[in-house]
């Protein structure tokens, strides 16, 4: 079955420690719910740069990443109907949904 990455981006923090916890009371029920789908749950992401052949620099303003996960899903449809569940969207955010390639060694 294909493997897809949930790019999670441009989510405000919650603004209370409480708010906080119910959004990863949420994220979680989420999670669980996809069962068998969701591979790798992820990692929430502190920091990025960008790495280029002119060097590296610190992201700025194009975008915050904050996190990734793995799921499988017959299509990319799919897969974006599970993002669209997801409650890091209740943060403001968005989530790119990419279909990974097999890559042969």
């Amino acid at each position: 079955m294909p493997k897809f990455a949930f790019i999670y981006r441009d989510a405000q923090p919650p603004k209370t420690p409480e708010e906080g916890q119910q959004h990863m009371i949420a994220w979680r029920e989420w999670s669980a719910g996809l069962g068998d789908a969701m591979i790798e749950p992820g990692m929430p992401f502190s920091q990025a740069v960008t790495a280029s052949k002119d060097g590296v620099t610190r992201v700025g303003d194009e975008g915050t990443f904050n996190g990734i996960s793995i799921i499988e899903a017959a299509t990319c449809e799919e897969a974006g109907a599970m993002a669209m569940a997801c409650p890091h969207l209740n943060l403001g955010g968005n989530i790119i949904v990419a279909e990974g390639m097999d890559m042969e060694m």
